[in-house]
């Protein structure tokens, strides 16, 4: 059975508000993306907050090894693939790759200076 775009954003929706609830039990509270999720829906916030890399959090769920509960990780599930353009698409999924790739690199370096 194949889903509606309405059931596919009422879903989307959905899921961004449990990122919230995920980063609260992680000590991590983005009241605002709660707020911004509610006032203007979670596919609309997705694409917004694309547009502005950097205030997702992601750097800090990183930290947290709670990539998978990024926006970014959201936007990729294979179920959304239909709410987002493949630029959108594209941008989440380099967000998500340079951020942890970064990280990765940032452990090496400290591996290696302990060396």
């Amino acid at each position: 059975m194949k889903r509606t775009t309405g059931s596919l954003e009422a879903d989307f929706h959905r899921d961004m508000l449990a990122i919230y609830d995920l980063r609260a039990k992680a000590g991590f509270r983005p009241v605002l993306l709660r707020r911004f999720v509610l006032l203007q829906g979670g596919v609309t916030a997705a694409r917004k907050l694309l547009e502005q890399p950097g205030v997702t959090g992601l750097e800090r769920l990183q930290q947290q090894d709670m990539a998978d509960a990024s926006m970014e990780a959201l936007i990729l599930k294979p179920q959304y693939e239909p709410l987002f353009t493949p630029q959108e698409r594209k941008l989440a999924a380099t967000l998500l790759a340079a951020r942890t790739s970064s990280r990765s690199r940032g452990r090496l370096n400290a591996v290696a200076d302990r060396s």
